[in-house]
């Protein structure tokens, strides 16, 4: 790395190099990352920039701390002259090293992440134990600054490698479930829903949140939509399709749902990213919504960020929460929000879904309630298109 680019997490390993080289008297300190072949100097303080820079890499095998590693040398030599073994590495003819420190640097697990050091042109035989003990103290608080980082990486790393086999493959699985109108229990559409590996034990919104973590967010909900705007050949009645703000914001994205036939499509705007600019979003949807692409706000109220969705978005569907649903006969007040949120949903012109009716009790009364539209268990598992195939439909309202 350029040492004018150092991250924040770097400069705090540098401050404890600085301490060492200066408490030791040394002509240079370094942090080195040893990944099992390659030594890696990640972070170099030194009284002679030339002398050693960030980013050098060397065979593991043939370094210093290697040997210091393996038991070969001991972790304080004054003077490299007195260690045949050190004086036949490379280190000791370029840039002839002639004092050393070395140490390892632990992280939480016993994990030997790889070495902090010190090194002198001349030798030094007042290096001593005292000089290894401090060594060892400013490596054990150089473990703690770097762990965070160590383990985001590999987190990175892991959801990277999950996701790669789905997306070579063309993305998730997609599953419709029906959506029924309440007041005659016809068809009038179903929700495209991703399923990942079973044995990945996680929800499609952890999912989501995770690729979009490492970045491949976007293009993983893009093989979504596409995957779940398929299946416009195959059953009658619109098709609901989840999409977060940030894959919206996206072109391609845009560029996709305006190919579609656009009275049969209906955006759910999901909650995986917070909406940062309201205005932006308007604008960017503008023209899907000015061809007849309808737009939905998912999972109303679970939460204060849905409301704020519902209130600056303007939607031609409010979809409620399953929370709010669930159980709804046996709680008073439930019925009383539902009852709101239908009231306050058709006075701006949206039409309402409650997702997660289970019961034909809970169905009843939301029909009761006003609320349009319905989804859940109760009226069908998410499934295979050919099993919605039979079902009667009309068009989206």
């Amino acid at each position: 790395m350029v040492r004018g680019h150092r991250s924040e997490v770097d400069e705090q390993v540098a401050e404890l190099l600085r301490t060492a080289r200066s408490s030791l008297g040394l002509s240079l300190a370094f942090l080195s990352r040893m990944d099992g072949t390659t030594q890696t100097l990640e972070v170099v303080e030194s009284a002679v920039p030339q002398l050693m820079k960030d980013g050098v890499e060397r065979p593991q095998s043939t370094s210093l701390c290697q040997a210091v590693l393996d038991g070969r040398l001991p972790k304080v030599m004054s003077d490299l002259r007195d260690h045949p073994v050190a004086m036949e590495l490379p280190a000791a003819r370029f840039p002839r090293l002639r004092s050393y420190v070395s140490v390892p640097v632990t992280l939480s697990d016993g994990t030997v992440y790889g070495t902090f050091c010190g090194a002198g042109l001349r030798a030094d035989e007042s290096l001593g134990r005292r000089d290894q003990s401090l060594m060892e103290v400013l490596a054990r608080a150089a473990a703690m600054v770097i762990e965070p980082q160590v383990r985001s990486r590999e987190r990175e790393r892991e959801i990277r490698a999950r996701l790669e086999p789905v997306m070579a493959a063309g993305g998730p699985a997609v599953v419709l479930q029906p959506i029924v109108r309440l007041a005659d229990g016809v068809r009038i559409g179903a929700e495209a829903l991703s399923r990942f590996p079973a044995e990945w034990a996680l929800g499609p919104d952890v999912c989501f949140e995770q690729a979009h973590s490492v970045g491949e967010g976007v293009p993983l909900e893009l093989q979504a939509l596409v995957r779940g705007a398929s299946y416009l050949d195959e059953v009658d009645g619109y098709i609901a399709l989840n999409a977060s703000p940030v894959t919206l914001f996206d072109a391609g994205c845009r560029a996709f749902l305006a190919q579609l036939p656009p009275e049969r499509v209906l955006v759910e705007l999901s909650e995986h990213d917070a909406v940062e600019d309201y205005e932006a979003l308007a604008d960017a949807l503008a023209p899907l919504r000015a061809s007849g692409v309808k737009l939905a706000i998912d999972d109303v109220g679970a939460g204060f960020s849905s409301l704020r969705h519902v209130v600056l978005t303007a939607p031609d569907t409010i979809k409620l929460d399953r929370a709010v649903v669930s159980g709804l006969s046996e709680q008073p007040v439930l019925a009383g929000l539902v009852a709101s949120m239908v009231t306050f949903a058709h006075g701006i012109g949206s039409s309402v879904v409650a997702e997660g009716i289970e019961t034909r009790v809970d169905a009843e009364l939301l029909r009761d309630l006003g609320v349009d539209a319905g989804q859940g268990w109760y009226f069908g598992r998410p499934g295979p298109a050919a099993a919605l195939s039979s079902a009667p439909v009309t068009q989206q309202a």
